[in-house]
């Protein structure tokens, strides 16, 4: 006989296929990060967490999908979903530790709270940036359909972070190349402390899917039994079928955006109101209704966990504070990579610089099955470049892949393809294009490794430069921006070589590169190249002439401009030093020329304030000093953007100042 309760229950339960052992389960596996967040609230009170983001009152949704979700399927949680590392069973002294930034949390102190993600349990943490998650999944989920193994991926998000760019070309990504992702949206009411009808003008943010031809549903957020019975039937589908899915959870936010911001700004009746919809306690009712819980089993379960979470905190506070050296923490920016050298043999034949990346590219391909490249037109197209004519037949759609017109979306699948087990390869078809992707670069590839652990395999090809009359917008050579980002990897050849053999390391090597390919290079520079695979060391730059007049450094068609100078001045003695890579610098061959020749002029076709011209004039400065026997000389192109006429854009480009600075320095 059901025992009596006198408590209402809000929701409706439909226990139908539902064994007692599921329903216990689902409500411990609620009560656990309910009972963490209250003790985290004491202690954040007391000083001993910093911050916090609470998920009270939304647990019913990370429970349902953890719970449905195998524990090799990836899920990619935000700022609300304790549950879902709770639900991995990941050991809450490591959660304890990563939130008082301890050497056994998964950061190593270098990020906080949920920011972290951990192959160990298939869980991918947040960036504060929030949209490029969507991406990222999308990644993940290309990965899972490329391996063929009936896997999902489960991603989050609040209503909040829909207005974001990056979740827009994640859903139209996923709905083009029908990815197996379930998108969920926990729509809580505010985005901070903006309401729900400032952030959007729909009735419902699942009647999005419409445009996109996905498939979405909304679920009671608060009903755990809704949402794991729904979410199950979806899951188990789409493990057969293949498909995206959008989820549109109604839950609500019983607490601030984080602890120090308050809910002042939320209607009182607003919070009653779903304070009646709490999911835990509704259930808890239900199942107190249902005879399958006592008080005192609810009181021995609670002492249990609360005597959990006790000796876990002890483990954690009793854990010394984190240090780290330079040197551990330099060390840490990049996945660790041993170069292997791959020589190159005696055979050679006359490519052009785009015929020996197109090359270089193919190879690696047939090198790496595990290599995907993606990008606007470079399927059937072959690119606008015609680079990688011939790849959709030679390797197939699911590695060749054309993409929508959505950079960002593309820069996160290619990371969540690593994460996966992939090498990503994505083409810029512009290397000004790249503003659209930058975010998910700068804050998602460079990073990564850094703060958990997780390298970004991905190789980005940047077609650069001026020189063919292409205007503002397709002519920028914009390294600097990326120089300046630990983490990231910038390589810039010169010839034909080079370029094929350091296309061939960016891609063997296990963390993101920049690689950037001059456009006015492509068909007018040639080079006996060797026809085999082979590789050149990232880092290391390229003595093309030895003097001991003056030292030149340059790179890209820097180099060429320089050694048009240098055939005609045929008295100047000089060192050519061409860098091939910028990040990391070759400083030492660069140090080593300018104490020979104790001058020194650096030419790049970037304008000049903040570029690679500058830094390496201040780190000569810096460590060659007393060797230098005049003012280092920097030539650049003009403080503006790249005009489109003819003789603008020569009047703009340094190379035909170059020769007359050159010959100045030299009389100094």
């Amino acid at each position: 006989m059901k025992p009596e309760t006198a408590t209402p229950i809000y929701f409706t339960y439909d226990r139908t296929g539902i064994e007692d052992k599921t329903l216990l389960e689902l409500y411990s596996k609620m009560l656990k990060p309910r009972l963490i967040e209250e003790k985290m609230l004491i202690l954040l009170r007391q000083g001993k967490v910093s911050k916090w983001f609470s998920g009270i009152g939304q647990e019913a949704i990370s429970v349902g999908i953890t719970t449905v979700l195998k524990p090799d399927e990836y899920i990619l949680p935000m700022h609300r979903n304790l549950a879902v590392f709770t639900g991995r069973d990941i050991p809450l002294h490591r959660l304890f530790s990563q939130w008082q930034g301890k050497a056994n949390g998964f950061t190593k102190g270098r990020d906080r709270s949920f920011h972290f993600g951990t192959q160990e349990y298939k869980i991918v943490g947040m960036i504060s940036h929030l949209g490029p998650q969507f991406g990222v999944a999308d990644g993940i989920a290309l990965g899972n359909k490329l391996k063929n193994n009936q896997q999902v991926c489960a991603v989050f998000t609040g209503e909040g972070g829909t207005s974001e760019g990056d979740i827009h070309e994640a859903l139209n990504v996923a709905s083009v190349w029908q990815l197996p992702v379930l998108f969920c949206i926990e729509n809580n009411g505010y985005g901070l402390s903006t309401p729900t009808s400032e952030q959007y003008n729909c009735e419902n943010l699942a009647d999005r899917g419409k445009g996109y031809g996905m498939e979405s549903h909304i679920i009671e957020g608060n009903n755990i039994l809704e949402v794991y019975t729904k979410v199950k039937s979806l899951v188990e589908d789409m493990r057969e079928h293949p498909r995206p899915v959008l989820l549109e959870f109604k839950t609500f936010r019983m607490r601030g955006h984080e602890e120090a911001s308050g809910t002042k700004y939320v209607p009182e009746d607003l919070i009653d109101e779903w304070g009646e919809r709490d999911p835990l306690l509704n259930f808890e009712n239900y199942l107190l209704a249902e005879g399958l819980l006592s008080e005192t089993k609810i009181e021995t379960l609670k002492e249990e966990i609360k005597k959990e979470i006790n000796d876990n905190l002890d483990i954690a506070f009793a854990e010394e504070g984190i240090t780290s050296t330079k040197s551990i923490e330099l060390n840490d920016v990049f996945e660790p990579y041993a170069y292997q050298e791959v020589s190159a043999n005696k055979e050679t034949e006359e490519l052009r610089l785009i015929d020996a990346i197109s090359q270089g590219l193919k190879q690696s391909m047939e090198r790496h099955d595990t290599t995907v490249i993606m990008g606007q037109d470079i399927a059937e197209y072959g690119g606008v470049f015609k680079i990688t004519e011939g790849f959709l037949e030679a390797f197939g759609k699911e590695r060749v892949r054309n993409t929508p017109i959505c950079e960002s979306a593309i820069v996160s699948a290619a990371m969540g393809l690593s994460i996966n087990g992939f090498k990503a390869i994505m083409e810029m078809q512009f290397a000004d294009f790249v503003t659209s992707g930058f975010n998910p670069i700068i804050n998602y590839l460079a990073k990564s490794h850094y703060r958990w652990g997780q390298k970004a395999d991905v190789v980005v090809r940047m077609p650069c430069g001026a020189g063919v009359g292409a205007g503002p917008f397709h002519s920028q050579t914009n390294e600097a921006w990326f120089t300046h980002t630990p983490g990231l990897k910038v390589v810039y050849p010169a010839f034909p070589y080079d370029a094929k053999g350091l296309l061939a390391t960016a891609i063997e090597d296990p963390n993101p590169v920049l690689f950037f390919e001059h456009k006015a290079l492509y068909r007018s520079i040639r080079q006996e190249v060797p026809t085999n695979y082979y590789t050149l060391p990232i880092g290391k730059a390229s003595l093309l002439r030895e003097g001991k007049d003056v030292t030149i450094v340059t790179y890209g068609a820097g180099v060429h401009w320089a050694l048009e100078t240098l055939d005609e001045l045929t008295t100047i003695s000089a060192d050519l030093l061409d860098l091939r890579t910028l990040s990391p610098l070759d400083t030492e061959a660069i140090f080593a020329s300018v104490k020979k020749t104790g001058k020194l002029i650096i030419l790049q076709e970037d304008s000049m304030f903040g570029g690679m011209a500058s830094d390496i004039s201040a780190v000569v400065s810096e460590e060659c000093f007393q060797y230098l026997d005049a003012p280092i000389k920097r030539v650049a192109s003009m403080e503006t953007p790249i005009p489109f006429a003819a003789a603008l854009e020569e009047q703009y480009l340094p190379n035909k100042r170059f020769k007359q600075e050159l010959t100045n320095l030299l009389a100094y």
